[in-house]
Formats: C-alpha cells, structure tokens, sequence
C-alpha cells in the first residue's frame, strides 16, 4: 500500500529511503548534509520525508524530527521548501499547504497536537527581499493550517580564541546534587521566565511538571558528561543558578542557562555563563552553540559579553494544543 497521491498534476508521496535523498535536496536548505546521518541514526524516517513533484520536477518537500529511535513520532517539522522560481507567490504557499496536510493525514496520529515547526534564517532576513519572501510564503502556509508564530530566536556561537572571563571567586561551582536537586532548580528557574516556550507551556502545566517535561524530553537524553554540569553558589552555599554545557549529537551547546528569581538583576548571569563556557572550551570543542529568544534581552546582553555571536535565527510555530 502507497502513501502516494496525485494532485491533479502533482504527486505527493515520501521518499523510499536514502537512495532518494538527491531528489529530495534538489531544493536546497541548511540540514541538508545531515539528513544520511539522520536517517541512519533514526531521527528521520523515510516516511517523515515527503516530496512534491510535477512531473520530474521537485516543487516541494518537507521533513520531520524526533531524537532517535525510541521516538514513535516525530518532535519538530524543520524543513518545508517549495521551489521560488515555480509560479505565483498564492500558488507557492498552495503548494506547501496542500504538501503539509497530505503528509500530516499520513503521518501524524490522529486528533493530536502537530510537532513545532522550526526554520533558521538570516539574522538580517527581513532586511533581504527574497529571503524575506520566502520566509514569509512559507510562515503564510503554516498559518493557513492554524498555525501562529510562537517566537523569535537568535542563535549564537562562541569560538575558539574568543576569550574566557576567568573565575572571579564571588561564585563557587560544582555538579548538581543528582536529578533531585537539578529539578528543584529547574522549577524555581520557570518561575518568572522570560523563554517563550516555557511560557507556552505553563498556560496549561505547574512549574514543576515544565521542568520535568524539559527535563524527561531533552536533558535526560544527552550523551554528554553530567560532569559537565554546573550549580553556581555564593560561598555560604546558597544556589544562585546552573549552567548546562552538553553536546546534542550536532554541536556543544549550552543547553540550559539561568539564574534563579531571587538572584535576577544583580549581574551573577555573567559568571555563570563563562563557567559553562569554561567547561566546554577545556574540552577543546570547535565551537559552542546557544540560542535564547529575541525578547529575552537580559540573556542575549549576556552571551554578547561573552564573545558570543549571532549567526542566525530561528523562527518556531505552533498549532493549537
């Protein structure tokens, strides 16, 4: 049985496996020379990567991700491409729809929320015509299946050479106490948060359980050293915050940044940034990678000061839940 479909004169249907991937990557996008890899490590599926076609031509893909094998459904749609040089801008974002609510009847279960959608884009898009229009074609088909823009994000790097504060003793650093003690500081940091996800997330959970949801769903699961993990404290040991240095299978990143409510506003973000950094860059790593969101000037001030440069942004969707 087929998932194929023919479309008056496009057919839509997904790739059957990585012998496909030139006819996928026949439109071009960042994660392309990380699919055969995903595929491999089951983060993709081929049944995740749908095509549109009109005749021999590509006119159309998508693609969705999950964190590996365990997964039984995808986490995140992070590829939706329609060709630009293929008619109208109405029909272009017709095309993506009717791709987009083809594969989700395929794919997703029915009756449930749809995975996020995430794309990266130039940190000067809007600044860039046809960035900015096809950028914005695709945000119009998203919404056109009820879809609405979450956030913003700016996604940064530090490199090597870049310098490193040096400890300046006012904090004292060492692993969390266990997983216990971890959510117990992860809860307090939800708290008061400016991070539009786990604002989301609190309209309909506790702080509690959007830690151990964040927690459970992406910390738990990397491979990297706990070792790396750092509680910063003033010398009489009282938490001030954590800092979570780890790497995601693709980059080091800092996964997780924060100070706790009763310490914001006093300047202890600074240290607490370059003790992660510190961890990663005596790794030898190439580069570290982080993200926070463009409303959230506090924290992009801070990695600022630390030699971290936007490179990128990300723009994140969302469908009812």
């Amino acid at each position: 049985m087929t998932a194929e479909t023919h479309d008056h004169d496009l057919t839509m249907r997904p790739i059957t496996g990585p012998e496909e991937l030139g006819l996928f990557n026949r439109l071009a996008y960042a994660f392309d020379d990380e699919l055969a890899d995903d595929l491999a490590a089951g983060r993709r599926r081929p049944r995740w990567l749908w095509v549109a076609t009109r005749g021999d031509r590509l006119v159309a893909r998508l693609a969705w991700w999950a964190r590996g094998r365990d997964d039984a459904h995808p986490m995140l749609l992070d590829v939706l491409d329609v060709d630009d040089t293929a008619g109208t801008p109405a029909d272009r974002t017709a095309t993506a729809v009717r791709l987009l609510r083809r594969a989700s009847a395929e794919v997703l279960p029915v009756g449930t929320r749809p995975p996020e959608y995430t794309r990266f884009v130039p940190g000067d898009w809007r600044d860039r015509p046809g960035t900015r229009r096809a950028v914005e074609e695709r945000m119009a088909a998203l919404e056109r299946t009820g879809a609405r823009l979450l956030v913003e994000r700016r996604r940064l790097e530090w490199r090597p050479g870049t310098p490193v504060a040096a400890p300046d003793g006012r904090l004292v650093f060492r692993p969390p106490h266990g997983t216990g003690e971890l959510l117990d500081l992860m809860t307090a940091a939800v708290a008061g948060t400016l991070d539009a996800h786990h604002r989301e997330a609190l309209a309909g959970a506790t702080p509690r359980e959007v830690a151990v949801g964040h927690y459970e769903g992406e910390l738990a699961r990397y491979t990297s050293p706990r070792a790396w993990w750092r509680v910063a404290q003033l010398p009489d040991g009282e938490p001030v915050g954590f800092v979570l240095p780890a790497h995601n299978g693709y980059h080091p990143i800092i996964a997780y940044l924060a100070v706790l409510p009763a310490h914001r506003g006093k300047g202890w973000i600074d240290g607490v940034l370059a003790e992660g950094t510190r961890v990663l860059a005596g790794e030898g790593v190439p580069r570290i990678r982080a993200s926070t969101d463009l409303g959230n000037v506090p924290m992009a001030d801070a990695f600022a000061r630390a030699g971290y440069a936007t490179f990128e942004r990300q723009i994140s969707m969302v469908w009812p839940g």
